[in-house]
Order: C-alpha cells, then sequence, then structure tokens
C-alpha cells in the first residue's frame, strides 16, 4: 500500500515541486503557443502517462511530436514522428539552464516556437531565461508524486463513468499543478471576477463560463502546507459549505472556498480507493443538489469493464 500510495511531505519535497512546476510550464507553454484554443483551456493540459506526465500529439504544420516528463528514468523526451528524439535529464539545474537546454533539444529537432516566458499562476514569478532561484530536483519525491498522481487518475477516471453530461478529461493542469477532472451542469455561470495572480482574467474567465463540479489532486502551498484532494463548485450554490460530506477527515476550507481532504487520510485509511471515491461522490452530490442540477438526466451507473451502458 505504502508503493501505491506513498508518503508525500511538503517540507520535504517543496523545493524539487517548486521547480518542477516551472519546468512543466515550459513544456505547456509550448503546447499552449501551438494548439488551438479548446474549452476551458482543455488544449493545453498533460496527460498521466505509465511513465510520468506528457502531452498529446503536437503539430506546428511540419513536425508532430510529443514531450514525455519520464519519472521513472528521470528524463524529459521529445520524440517527434519522424524517429528522431532528444533528452533532457532531469537533475538539479536553475529554470534558467533548464529553458536554455529545452529550446536547443527543440531547435535541433528544426521545432520552432517562441513561448512567452512569464510563468503563470504563481507568486512572484521570474522569467523563465533569468529564473537561477529554483534549482532543485530530488528525484525520490519526483517519483512520489507521479506514483499518486497514477492512483488519483484511475480513481477519478471510474468517477467520471457515472456522468452523461459534458465532463472534462482526467487531465493535469501545469498552470495551477494539479490532476482535475470536471462535471458541468449544461448552464451558463455568472462572470468569474479573475484575479488569479499571473493569469489573464479573459483566460479565467473562458474556463469558468459554465456550472460546473470540480475535483482534483494537488501536492499543496500556501494556505494548504500539505497534499490533498480538493472539490469545489462554480458558481458554489447558498448551502455548499455547509454541506455534509465523507469521509469525517473532509471539511470545507474558507479561503479556498473549496472542501479540502488530506492526502495523508486517504493513504492511511483501510480502503484508500472506496474513501476517495467517497469524497468525490459526496462533494459532487452537495452540488448538484444545492444547485439543482438535472441529476436524472446528467447521471448513470459506474462503468462495467466490458459491458456497454445500457439504453432503455
Amino acid at each position: 500500500m505504502a508503493d501505491l500510495w506513498p508518503e508525500l511531505p511538503y517540507a520535504a519535497w517543496a523545493k524539487t515541486y517548486e521547480t518542477l512546476h516551472l519546468w512543466t510550464q515550459i513544456v505547456g507553454k509550448t503546447r499552449l503557443t501551438l494548439t488551438p484554443w479548446l474549452n476551458h483551456s482543455w488544449h493545453v493540459t498533460f496527460r498521466v502517462t505509465a511513465r510520468g506526465i506528457a502531452t498529446p500529439l503536437i503539430s506546428d504544420g511540419r513536425n508532430d511530436f510529443q514531450i514525455e516528463f519520464d519519472f521513472i528514468d528521470h528524463v524529459l523526451w521529445l520524440r517527434t514522428s519522424s524517429g528522431h528524439t532528444r533528452q533532457i535529464p532531469l537533475r538539479p539545474v536553475t529554470v534558467a539552464e533548464f529553458y536554455a537546454e529545452y529550446r536547443q533539444a527543440l531547435s535541433s529537432l528544426g521545432i520552432a516556437v517562441e513561448i512567452d516566458p512569464m510563468p503563470n499562476e504563481v507568486l512572484s514569478a521570474i522569467p523563465f531565461e533569468r529564473d537561477m532561484t529554483h534549482a532543485s530536483y530530488d528525484p525520490e519525491y519526483a517519483t512520489r508524486h507521479w506514483r499518486i498522481l497514477l492512483r488519483a487518475n484511475e480513481v477519478f477516471s471510474y468517477f467520471r463513468t457515472a456522468f452523461l453530461g459534458k465532463a472534462s478529461p482526467v487531465q493535469f493542469f501545469w498552470g495551477s499543478f494539479d490532476l482535475a477532472v470536471t462535471r458541468f451542469s449544461g448552464r451558463h455561470a455568472p462572470l468569474h471576477p479573475g484575479g488569479v495572480p499571473n493569469l489573464s482574467d479573459a483566460v479565467t474567465r473562458e474556463a469558468y463560463s459554465h456550472e460546473e463540479s470540480s475535483c482534483g489532486f494537488w501536492p499543496g502551498g500556501g494556505a494548504v502546507d500539505y497534499p490533498a484532494f480538493y472539490s469545489y463548485a462554480y458558481p458554489a450554490p447558498e448551502g455548499f459549505a455547509e454541506a455534509r460530506v465523507k469521509p469525517d477527515a473532509a471539511f470545507f476550507h474558507k479561503d479556498l472556498g473549496e472542501f479540502i481532504l488530506p492526502y495523508d487520510a486517504i493513504r492511511m485509511s483501510a480502503d484508500p480507493r472506496q474513501t476517495l471515491l467517497d469524497f468525490l461522490q459526496s462533494t459532487y452530490e452537495a452540488a448538484a443538489n444545492l444547485g439543482r442540477w438535472d441529476r436524472a438526466a446528467l447521471e448513470c451507473g459506474l462503468g462495467a469493464l466490458g459491458q456497454p451502458r445500457k439504453v432503455t
């Protein structure tokens, strides 16, 4: 169980987390620059893989390529459809050095792209080419984080099967460094006020253009200095903060405006998978019931292996 749900003490890997967050932004901005906009910024995200996290296929018009953070061999892989590859070792180097190596690797593959060098959704952002501050990489904790993403990805994907309405893929957002899945009621939402650090209000408002119930895993930071699962509703219906949810360790964080379940409560439970499913389902039900979603039209039973959903 410890291998499936490993410990991830925030203080022990905070510096690695900060550096890796910025490295993922460098790669993510490549996809952002070369991919047409998809609703709610779904065109920029990564997916969890058997070795780490990776972009889907990217095209610049001449080259089709994919980029993967490999947390087994600790390498950033750049692979093209022509069979050419480049790799950058993941080790303790500055963001500026990583950025220069990455740009050189792209250039050597014939991929020409200029990205915005300013990080998003972080306080005190430093342009990538000038960031000599963040330079940590502990492979043990990078691997532990990825192994948690593996388990969360499996549970989130299973949870997603019980929804017929519009739902996002299970995807990793490099801006906020979290794995998330989102359900939508189908109705428009009020205009979001914006205000996310170093992020255009236009991006935030498009992301929250429709009513949603969203859940995810986040390594922590700021008001929550430990890894946690979260769940929120936008807009939050009246009474949402007071809703009773499962398990008992979950609580509503007033400053964040969302339900929080500390990762350690999952890791140390008798059945981590079921405990997480209970959290996802109970917080979704709070959002859907209080928000008066048409649950009968939007939901179905959880998916079964090899069995088509019954339609009557």
